[in-house]
Order: C-alpha cells, then sequence, then structure tokens
C-alpha cells in the first residue's frame, strides 16, 4: 500500500476539502474535460491525483505583433550596453526561466562587465499580472484621486495587521501594507519602467543616455523596423525614441507565452493531468499547513475567484531578516545597507522607517532552477532557504555574524534601529527559543519536492 494509503483518511478529506475551497472560490474554472477525469477518476486518488480537475484562464496564446518582434531583437541585443556584450537577456537567461544564469548572488556589469551589483536577479517570469505599487489595497468604487506614498503610508499607521495564514490567505489581502511594483522594491510601475532600470544602472547595462542609445537604434540592423513601425522621424527625439524601444521590450513580454507559461507539473495536476509523488502531495500539505510551513500565508497557491493560475505571491513586501551577504563588494563597507524600500533605490520612502528592510515577495514559480536567493542571494539551496526558515529565532548563531565579545548580532545585515522591522509574529517566524523548529530534516526534503513542481517544462504522461 503506499504512502499516501498509509496517511490515512483523514488526510485524504483534507486534500479534497482544500480543493473543495479552491474549487468554490474559482468561479470561472470548470471541469477539466474527459481525459482529465479520466487520469483522475476517484479510484485513483490515492495514486496523488487532484480530486477536482480545473480549467483555469491562462493568457492567449497568439504571434507576435510586429512591436514585440522588434521588442525580442531588442531583448537580445547587447550592442545597447555601454561594455556592448550586455543584453536583457545575459541576466534573465530563457534557459533559467528567465532569471539570472551565473551561480554568484549577483551579476558583473558596467562598461567592462568588471563591476558587481547589489542585488540579485529576480525572474521576469510571471510578471504580466503584477499590480503597481502602492499601500495597502486598492480603493473601492470609482476613485480617480491619486493619493501620495507619504499619505497612504500615514493612513497605514496603527493599522491592525492580519497574520499571514496558509488556512486563509486572503484575509491578509486587506493589510495596510506596501504591495505591488516590480524590482525587490517596487520602484517601477510597468515593464516599460522595468527594462529602463537596467539599461541605464552604472552596475548593469550602462547604457549612458538615451542619445547614446539611439544612436546605436538607428545603425541597427533592426534600425528600419524601428522607423517603420513608430515613424520615420522618431530617431530625432532621442527620449521618445528610447521610450518607445522600452514600450516593444515589455509588449514582448507581455505576448510570449514563454515569460507565463503555466506548464509546470503543479499546473498539470490542478488540470487532472499528472500525478505528485507521496513526497510531492506530502510537501503539499506542509506547504499548506498553517501550523508547520506556512508556505501558503504568503505564496498563495490557489486559483483566484474570476479563475486565474496561482502565481505563488501575495505581491506584499517582508522584512525577513535574512543575513548579511559578505560575497557582494558592497557589503564590505560596514556602514553600507540595502534598505530595500527605504532605499537605496528608491528615496520616497526613506522616511518611512517602518518599512526599512523589507522586500518584495516574489513567486515561487520556477524557484527550483535558481542558483540564488533572497534579494542578496545569500542562499544557494531550497535546503538552505528552509533551514534559515525554521531555525532564525531558535538558531540564530547557524546565520547571522557576530560582535567583538562573541555575541550573535540577529538581523545583522539591517541597522539595530530597524530590525524591529522583521516579522517574528507570521509562522513559521513565530518560533521562540526552546520551541521545536516548523519542519524536521525529512520534512523539509519533501517541501523542496513540492517545489519542484512548480518549474516550468513539464513533459510528463500523467505519472
Amino acid at each position: 500500500m503506499s504512502h499516501w494509503l498509509r496517511a490515512g483518511t483523514a488526510d485524504l478529506w483534507r486534500l479534497g476539502a482544500l480543493f473543495l475551497i479552491a474549487a468554490a472560490l474559482a468561479q470561472a474554472p470548470r471541469a477539466a474535460g474527459a481525459a482529465a477525469k479520466r487520469t483522475c477518476a476517484a479510484p485513483r486518488l490515492a495514486q496523488g491525483c487532484n480530486p477536482h480537475p480545473l480549467t483555469l484562464r491562462e493568457p492567449a496564446r497568439r504571434p507576435l505583433s510586429a512591436v514585440a518582434q522588434l521588442g525580442a531583437k531588442l531583448f537580445y541585443d547587447p550592442s545597447l550596453s555601454g561594455s556592448g556584450r550586455l543584453s536583457c537577456a545575459s541576466c534573465h537567461s530563457p534557459a533559467r526561466a528567465y532569471g539570472p544564469p551565473a551561480a554568484g548572488p549577483v551579476m558583473l556589469g558596467g562598461p567592462r562587465l568588471h563591476t558587481p551589483g547589489i542585488r540579485a536577479v529576480p525572474s521576469l517570469r510571471y510578471l504580466y499580472r503584477q499590480p503597481p505599487f502602492s499601500i495597502g489595497p486598492d480603493a473601492v468604487g470609482d476613485n480617480d484621486q491619486v493619493i501620495p506614498l507619504s499619505q497612504q503610508a500615514l493612513q497605514a499607521a496603527g493599522h491592525v495587521r492580519v497574520l499571514k495564514s496558509a488556512s486563509a490567505p486572503q484575509a491578509a489581502a486587506a493589510n495596510l501594507v506596501p504591495q505591488g511594483g516590480l524590482f525587490w522594491d517596487g520602484r517601477a510601475d510597468t515593464l516599460e519602467q522595468q527594462v529602463n532600470g537596467p539599461l541605464y544602472n552604472p552596475l548593469e547595462m550602462d547604457a549612458g543616455s538615451p542619445g547614446r542609445v539611439i544612436g546605436k537604434l538607428e545603425k541597427a540592423s533592426y534600425g528600419k523596423d524601428f522607423a517603420r513601425l513608430f515613424g520615420p522621424g522618431v530617431f530625432e527625439n532621442p527620449r521618445l525614441a528610447a521610450d518607445e524601444a522600452m514600450f516593444a521590450i515589455a509588449r514582448y513580454q507581455i505576448e510570449n507565452a514563454d515569460f507565463h507559461p503555466f506548464t509546470s507539473k503543479f499546473d498539470a495536476w490542478l488540470a487532472g493531468q499528472a500525478r505528485l509523488t507521496p513526497a510531492e502531495l506530502r510537501g503539499y500539505r506542509l506547504f499548506n499547513d498553517p501550523a508547520k510551513a506556512n508556505c501558503a500565508g504568503c505564496h498563495l497557491d490557489r486559483p483566484t475567484r474570476d479563475g486565474l493560475p496561482p502565481l505563488f505571491t501575495d505581491f506584499q513586501y517582508e522584512a525577513l531578516g535574512v543575513p548579511r551577504n559578505p560575497a557582494i563588494p558592497a557589503n564590505r563597507n560596514p556602514r553600507y545597507y540595502d534598505l530595500g524600500l527605504c532605499g537605496p533605490y528608491r528615496a520616497d520612502l526613506g522616511r518611512q522607517t517602518q518599512y526599512c528592510g523589507m522586500f518584495l515577495t516574489p513567486t515561487l514559480r520556477n524557484v527550483a532552477t535558481r542558483y540564488a536567493f533572497f534579494h542578496n542571494g545569500v542562499f544557494h539551496s531550497l535546503a538552505q532557504v528552509l533551514d534559515f526558515y525554521g531555525n532564525r529565532d531558535l538558531h540564530p548563531g547557524r546565520f547571522y555574524g557576530h560582535d567583538a565579545a562573541g555575541h550573535v548580532i540577529p538581523y545583522d545585515d539591517l541597522p539595530a534601529r530597524y530590525r524591529a522591522n522583521v516579522d517574528k509574529v507570521d509562522a513559521p517566524f513565530d518560533r521562540r527559543s526552546g520551541d521545536e523548529p516548523a519542519l524536521t530534516r525529512a520534512q523539509m526534503r519533501d517541501v523542496i519536492a513540492f517545489l519542484d513542481t512548480l518549474t516550468d517544462g513539464y513533459r510528463g504522461t500523467g505519472r
């Protein structure tokens, strides 16, 4: 008898109940069809099938527009960089789910590709539904008034915060906390703005100025395509032409299905076309258990109410207190700190010190393909990440540095005055000295087995 069967009838009911809830939430999804039903017929539930297969609303797959085709050429063109050797695809490799191709915590850029960055490169996949940056949920009803971020932060002060729990993940959506935006600090609201940042960053592509970029575009093999699409006089206004180039790259990211393929084993399982192994099923239950891993409290794994596939993020920001990474050259300066929402890249929230140390919660899709984790790339395996989540406050000496007297410095990548911002209440960070870790080593391996099912490119046969 399989391990899943040995887990008992109660576990079967819990799994079925979870997806009954998911099915109720997803008003648009329908049963996934006769073939899926045959794959996951009731007698086969014990073999790891989804008892309630769904059909979810995925982005339409159509031929690329002419603008998106131009964007593809720009995305892969290294000549736009100051070094002439760094393209968008150099740091966002298609072979690594549009994440970094190298094993280091940061990529090298600048005029000679010798300059290290200060943050790990995030993936470009699944950004098509990223909301703009705000503090708190969108206003309800017809309201065109733009509220400054400082006022939003003031309204959020003192607001009661709902704990993040995998058993009721949607409840935390009402929290008046920073959410949305692109990059680790949410400083861009659109994909056009997101492209613009690395292009001119002297630590990254170091393109110089719009005029310099346009000079290269005009001489490129696709220069005539650019003029045909945006008008023969487009190169006369360098800033306008640069904006059009960013727009083309954004269209490529939006239209190309490879940026949001939904082809993981988990997606196939949702549709009733794949079976999870016993380890993957155990990991899935732990992922959704608020008393254990509680991952789904932040990395939402249920379909939306209107039938969109889960993106495994709540788009919110957290201060997790990850250790300082000595492999980042900027960190050799003891007075330098990467404060996320408080800088160094964004300056508009610098006075909102309650947000210092907060970084965006990324999607977990394709997380198993990454070489470096968290904003500073301090960890290099999922095992290290889960060990940190479970033992951060139980065994801090395992992760943090020490002062001159040999005492552990908890949350050592934050100045002491901001360490109160670190999350100590949401599970599994609610453990205190003397408590048992949220997960055993065996359970961590099961969670990792489940995370492996989030990698795109699954070619299984239902087993």
